[in-house]
């Protein structure tokens, strides 16, 4: 899912190629995308952009007169700058923002359908999207800790709720607790100061590493290679690679469609932390230690053949050689 970093470079490049524009009108190719009904969706055309913003997670395209178009990509949904008039993909596109001078197409790489477009009208409106989470790279340290704290959540979760912080998610959480050198099964409210102040700068540095990264990477051009998945993160997506700091083999904790990436050496003191899934299935065979967990990796590479052995002969029932 796009979070804060991708989020932001969308907006800004929104901005600048479609900002003071008029909306000529929306192409919607996919009814399921559209997810309010009033105003209608024909409200918004012949409208100028005036703004563009982020709420959370989601683009907010601001239209004269108090109209807005909130765009949320969830997990596979991306946006596409792209010629005016432009075909909307037929089996990912949902829709085209037809501008004055280009279109600009959301599509959604899934079968599950769970990005959305409302269009609504007034500020009020608007506010109902807000979960209510601090902005993490413009809360004061005490507004941060306030709200990672407000809750007895594991860390992992109180980076990425909504309502606590805005913006942060499932790849971005990875590489912050790495950062800071905290286990995501660690309460919040069991942080000493000396851990606040290591999440804290470590959310604004990540954050803003990312952010400034993607910015140099789009340049004047579009963010069209927006992914969970970057080249160069330390431990979010990176299963069994090793950690860039200690060389330990990056372990994995999934659950739906999200994942915990840690490295047990760095972030929680050699411990193998428990796959809900697949620690109740091994039960007694899990392993409690990276030490344990190395050990035996390297005993089933003991006990694999060669690869390049060649097969056993087989013999014959008297015992010679077939």
């Amino acid at each position: 899912m796009p979070e804060l970093p991708d989020v932001t470079v969308y907006v800004e490049r929104i901005q600048a190629l479609f900002g003071g524009q008029r909306l000529e009108r929306i192409r919607l190719a996919s009814p399921f995308v559209l997810r309010s009904a009033t105003p209608p969706l024909s409200e918004a055309f012949g409208r100028t952009l005036e703004g563009v913003s982020r709420i959370g997670k989601r683009i907010v395209l601001e239209l004269s007169g108090e109209h807005f178009l909130v765009v949320h990509l969830m997990i596979a949904g991306r946006l596409r700058r792209r010629d005016l008039g432009a075909p909307v993909p037929k089996k990912v596109g949902l829709l085209a923002f037809d501008f004055q001078s280009g279109s600009l197409l959301f599509t959604e790489a899934s079968s599950k359908k769970r990005a959305s477009l409302h269009l609504v009208s007034g500020r009020a409106a608007l506010a109902e999207f807000d979960r209510g989470g601090s902005e993490p790279l413009t809360a004061s340290y005490d507004e941060f800790v306030a709200a990672i704290t407000r809750e007895n959540r594991t860390l992992k979760r109180a980076l990425t709720d909504p309502r606590l912080l805005s913006g942060i998610g499932n790849a971005y959480s990875d590489e912050i607790l790495f950062a800071a050198r905290l286990s995501p099964v660690k309460r919040s409210q069991q942080l000493s100061p000396a851990e606040l102040e290591r999440v804290y700068a470590a959310t604004r540095a990540i954050l803003e590493l990312w952010t400034e990264r993607t910015r140099s990477e789009v340049g004047e051009g579009f963010p069209e290679q927006v992914t969970a998945f970057r080249e160069g993160m330390a431990v979010h997506g990176r299963y069994k690679q090793p950690c860039p700091v200690c060389g330990t083999a990056v372990q994995r904790i999934r659950h739906a469609d999200n994942e915990i990436n840690y490295c047990p050496r760095c972030q929680t003191e050699g411990k193998v932390l428990a796959d809900r899934s697949l620690s109740r299935l091994l039960k007694s065979d899990w392993p409690r230690s990276i030490e344990e967990l190395e050990e035996r990796l390297e005993q089933r590479v003991a006990v694999q053949p060669a690869a390049n052995a060649p097969p056993a002969k087989k013999r014959a029932r008297d015992g010679s050689k077939l």
